[in-house]
């Protein structure tokens, strides 16, 4: 076969410009300009596609101008760089900084086989060559072909396990990647929080000469505060203990003369008893003239309830508590002075330092702004002692045994400091354990308690039903709001209930004196004798009933042994029995039954009634007999009811089935 000369070639393509669009047309006009004897053979072909494809690489230039040397040259490369990718691990996904060239080689690759496709047709209809000549071209088509087949089956093997490897490993970088993202987000997430915290910082520091000011001026209020009351409260102990000593003073003379009258209408009943003067003639006429005086305010008291309607009364259920105008005048007198020096005790001073609701106001302005600095100063501990001299001196006037007496919740200062301990801000400070929720709880430890015990140790009469109720009532109204608080009982609330017991021991020892004398003697209901014993019955039934009145406060056991073993059985008792069946039989035994509370009967069970009233329970017996023999039908019911209401079921059984009165068994289920 004759070849076409390189260098002839070459000389022929030098006039060609840059712009040459196609190789086909030089191939086309070779053919036809050349004979038969010069058409080129496979290498020439493969050197021009080589060319054509550098030029693609080179902004679509193609040179004809190439030597030998640098085809060949380029030709080597390529097969090296052929044999490298060969020898390479197998590439299962492509790498994304490379996926943008191997697209474009792709596309080169399509364009080459076109390319090839449209020079083979050319060739074939430029050459008249022989059968066997003809034959030579896809010959050496074919044997490329063979070469990238056997290069493709050089490639080792792939299964399931090396895909599966490869997958694990690029799993784990990323979550390798995904974990060192993760660090650098929580990184910067504290990076902006440590940024904030500092910004604040700053803010805060801005404003230190404003802290300052506010601390250095509440130092100066603070020390101006106690100051004001260190002057102050010598002044308030003063007024207190006139006051106190005023109260007390009061209560004395009325208590001592009671007694004096008990035991002048006990001496004059001895002397009508025996029948016989005094020889100490000036001795009976004080007597005598001490009994009017004590029978014109019996007088009065009866004209008083006989204008209030009051029926259901009995002599000696009223208290002598009647001063002489002039007495009631002087203590009039003395009270208001005492007050009117309390008024004036503050005139010098600022409202800011004498106002309960200005003080707690400046504390509150403390803890909203500043709530660090205000719990770590125990403010809470403070407040207590320095509201101290100023609650005291609202309390002067509180005459707790009255009975129009002002109630702890309305007073003043407990609203202020309800205010205050309601005031706290949430939004800028929120604390789940508050120590400012034991200030009261405080206020009502030292004040409050040591205040009621004094007047329950020198001014409280126990046999005085208003000073009792008025007491019973405000004692419910503390400890009520006592047991709202988040404190366990206090010593000195113990210490008050401990007084209230001893108070009214007292009392039943002093003031309980029911004298016995011979049936003769009050047979005659109008007889001095009868008169006075009875006076001194109904006395000693009021005391029981204002002893009862503390149920719920103090404790039931006290109570019972108070009112039950003490007042019913070893006074009424002995004098419920030694009177005549009959209707005043009933009736006070009716009163005393009305005294005993419903609750302390709840609980009995199988008809048993308490083990203190069994010598009570066994009189109504007594007395329903009696009251049978008497035919006595309407008060033999009211005895069983009695029996009924204290749980003396058993006995009531007994009594009906043994009179034959089993229509009165309805009367049990009440």
């Amino acid at each position: 076969m004759k070849g076409i000369d390189p260098e002839q070639m070459s000389k022929e393509d030098e006039p060609l410009s840059p712009d040459y669009k196609d190789s086909s047309d030089s191939v086309s006009e070779c053919s036809s300009e050349d004979s038969a004897d010069n058409i080129p053979d496979a290498a020439f072909i493969k050197r021009a596609r080589r060319k054509r494809h550098l030029a693609r690489a080179q902004s679509n230039y193609l040179s004809l101008n190439v030597s030998n040397d640098a085809v060949q040259r380029k030709e080597t490369e390529d097969e090296e760089t052929e044999d490298e990718s060969d020898n390479k691990g197998l590439e299962f996904a492509p790498k994304f900084r490379a996926l943008g060239d191997r697209m474009i080689k792709d596309e080169d690759i399509e364009e080459d086989e076109m390319q090839n496709e449209w020079e083979e047709q050319q060739i074939k209809k430029a050459l008249k060559l022989s059968q066997g000549i003809y034959a030579a071209v896809p010959l050496s088509t074919t044997k490329q072909t063979q070469t990238k087949i056997d290069a493709f089956a050089s490639l080792p093997p792939i299964n399931t396990e090396i895909v599966k490897k490869r997958l694990n490993r690029r799993i784990a970088l990323l979550q390798d990647i995904h974990r060192s993202h993760q660090r650098e987000y929580e990184k910067y997430t504290k990076d902006i929080e440590d940024s904030k915290t500092a910004a604040q910082e700053l803010e805060k520091s801005s404003n230190a000469a404003s802290n300052y000011k506010f601390y250095r001026a509440m130092k100066t209020y603070i020390g101006n505060l106690i100051d004001c009351l260190n002057e102050k409260v010598f002044h308030i102990n003063e007024l207190e203990l006139e006051m106190y000593i005023l109260l007390k003073q009061q209560a004395q003379i009325l208590l001592k003369r009671r007694q004096e009258d008990l035991r002048n209408e006990s001496s004059y009943i001895q002397l009508l008893t025996k029948n016989s003067k005094s020889s100490n003639g000036c001795m009976e006429d004080d007597i005598q003239k001490l009994l009017e005086d004590c029978k014109a305010r019996r007088r009065h008291r009866r004209e008083k309830r006989e204008c209030s309607y009051k029926v259901d009364h009995h002599e000696g259920m009223s208290s002598d508590d009647e001063r002489p105008p002039e007495a009631a005048v002087d203590f009039q007198k003395k009270k208001n002075d005492i007050l009117q020096n309390c008024k004036n005790l503050f005139e010098d001073v600022h409202m800011d330092y004498c106002t309960i609701r200005n003080i707690l106001l400046k504390f509150q302005h403390w803890k909203d702004d500043f709530p660090d600095s205000y719990y770590n100063a125990y403010i809470s501990l403070c407040l207590p002692k320095l509201l101290n001299p100023l609650i005291r001196v609202q309390l002067i006037d509180w005459n707790l045994l009255e009975e129009d007496c002002v109630n702890l919740k309305d007073m003043p200062w407990f609203r202020d400091v309800k205010d205050f301990l309601a005031g706290k801000n949430v939004s800028q400070f929120e604390r789940t354990d508050d120590p400012d929720e034991n200030i009261l709880a405080k206020i009502i430890d030292n004040i409050i308690f040591p205040k009621i015990t004094g007047f329950v140790d020198y001014v409280w009469d126990p046999l005085s039903t208003s000073q009792t109720k008025s007491l019973v009532q405000i004692c419910k109204n503390v400890f009520e709001e006592y047991s709202f608080l988040k404190t366990d009982s206090s010593k000195a609330k113990q210490d008050l209930l401990n007084h209230i017991i001893s108070r009214m021991k007292k009392s039943i020892e002093d003031d309980v004196f029911i004298p016995l004398y011979p049936k003769s003697a009050v047979e005659d209901k109008t007889s001095p004798h009868a008169t006075f014993q009875d006076r001194q019955f109904w006395s000693t039934v009021k005391l029981l009933s204002n002893i009862l009145l503390w149920d719920s406060i103090i404790p039931e056991d006290v109570l019972q042994e108070l009112g039950l073993s003490k007042l019913v059985n070893r006074y009424l008792l002995l004098i419920i029995i030694n009177l005549p069946s009959g209707p005043d039989n009933v009736e006070k035994c009716t009163k005393v039954v009305a005294c005993l509370p419903e609750r302390w009967f709840r609980e009995c069970e199988d008809g048993s009634s308490l083990p203190q009233l069994s010598n009570f329970n066994q009189h109504l017996l007594q007395l329903a007999r009696a009251l049978y023999k008497d035919n006595c039908r309407n008060e033999i019911k009211d005895v069983i009811l009695l029996l009924a209401k204290v749980k003396a079921l058993h006995i009531a059984d007994d009594f009906l089935e043994e009179y034959q009165m089993e229509h009165l068994k309805s009367i049990l289920n009440v």
